[in-house]
């Protein structure tokens, strides 16, 4: 893992010098460009590699002050200067920095989350259950409610505390299907509660959805999430033998998709 992690920060080393570059001379066509105003699509390109590493170091929940230190590690290394620091010595410390700097993160998330998780429990219709679960009813169902063995078709959209969209079968076109012991907790729990026909929201705090991890990009760890669920159907097991679960297009391990299942 350490090995991979290190091959990220050399990617970067080989992206962020072109872009300087870039900075201090004009843009292809004559136009006054910048790092921070990519023209051509070779500069395009490098951009979107800084994206990219920024995207993974981004578990260390960097300071400006602190991502200078980087900056200057980068150009010192893509300089031939000798370094301020050994390699050997401190690169063996970038994993315990990364799981402290992403435990104060998520800490952090949930005690902003907590706030919302408590006046979600006070909504007119709202259970807080056992677990955490805020559970509220919108539309009451008339069908059967689906046990935890069972698969479920259901629309739905996830949203953070503020509001931020992360996904939504909606905006897809087209209901998703998976199995109920297969997903998040928040999601076992609380689509069992619902009868078919029925919508109700889901309001999870991080134990019972992505836990401190989160989902990167989309979903801090430590984050509460909001689900608004329709339980379209109850989906019959499939007959033959052997066959498992039939495919859904659902719960992967990707924040743009329906909860990931359980470890």
């Amino acid at each position: 893992m350490r090995k991979m992690w290190l091959v990220a920060v050399m990617l970067a080393v080989a992206g962020c010098q072109p872009q300087k570059k870039d900075a201090e001379k004009p843009a292809a066509g004559g136009a006054a460009g910048g790092a921070s105003n990519p023209q051509t699509e070779e500069q395009k390109t490098l951009y979107a590699l800084g994206l990219s590493i920024g995207r993974s170091i981004s578990v260390f929940d960097m300071s400006p002050e602190e991502l200078e230190y980087v900056k200057a590690g980068m150009t010192a290394q893509v300089k031939g200067e000798k370094p301020a620091v050994e390699l050997e010595t401190y690169g063996p410390k970038l994993q315990e920095l990364a799981r402290a700097r992403s435990t104060r993160k998520a800490e952090a998330e949930k005690a902003k989350a907590k706030e919302f998780l408590e006046q979600a429990a006070k909504e007119p219709g709202a259970v807080k259950t056992e677990s955490g679960l805020v559970y509220k009813e919108l539309t009451a169902g008339t069908g059967a409610s689906p046990q935890a063995t069972d698969i479920v078709k259901v629309h739905y959209k996830g949203t953070l505390t503020n509001g931020t969209e992360f996904d939504s079968s909606y905006k897809r076109g087209e209901p998703t299907q998976f199995p109920l012991q297969g997903v998040i907790k928040c999601w076992t729990e609380g689509v069992q509660k619902m009868k078919v026909g029925g919508k109700a929201k889901l309001t999870c705090p991080s134990d019972i959805a992505y836990g401190d991890r989160g989902a990167p990009p989309n979903i801090p760890g430590g984050a509460a999430l909001v689900f608004e669920v329709e339980l379209l159907e109850i989906v019959k097991a499939p007959e033959m033998p052997g066959m498992g679960a039939p495919p859904t297009g659902a719960p992967q391990e990707k924040p743009a998709t329906p909860p990931a299942p359980k470890k």
